[in-house]
């Protein structure tokens, strides 16, 4: 079992600017299977993250339009955060009393990771069924 965040989060998370179209967002979200991106301010600093739920909630059941709406102003802002040299551990604890999936890392203000509920499940519980479907390709 890993020790450390650096140990189970994806790193390089894709990043994108807040004034980014949520259709730009939709379209790399599709282009590299992912299900967020994490949003930045004008200095690369963390400033929320985008997900594709949030999408569906905020942008397409709102009657947005997703060319116009920037994901600045649809992204969650209230943010949890972990370190990469933070324990496992603490992901998970924090990942239960938010009820959260997704954590970004980061590293003096700047994104380099993000670890999901997936990532923890693969390396505490390998055998759970949760483990299996997040190491399982996508049925496009």
């Amino acid at each position: 079992m890993a020790e450390r965040i650096r140990d189970v989060m994806t790193t390089n998370p894709e990043t994108m600017p807040e004034s980014t179209t949520v259709r730009e967002a939709a379209e790399t979200m599709r282009a590299n299977d992912i299900g967020d991106v994490v949003v930045v301010d004008d200095n690369g600093t963390l400033s929320g993250i985008l997900t594709d739920r949030d999408i569906v909630v905020r942008v397409v059941a709102e009657g947005r339009d997703p060319r116009a709406t920037r994901i600045g102003d649809v992204a969650s802002r209230d943010l949890t955060a972990v370190s990469p040299d933070d324990p496992v551990d603490r992901a998970v604890q924090l990942m239960r009393d938010k009820a959260i999936r997704r954590l970004p890392a980061v590293d003096k203000g700047k994104p380099v990771g993000i670890v999901s509920i997936g990532d923890l499940a693969l390396d505490r519980d390998p055998g759970s069924a949760l483990a299996d479907i997040s190491a399982a390709p996508p049925n496009i």
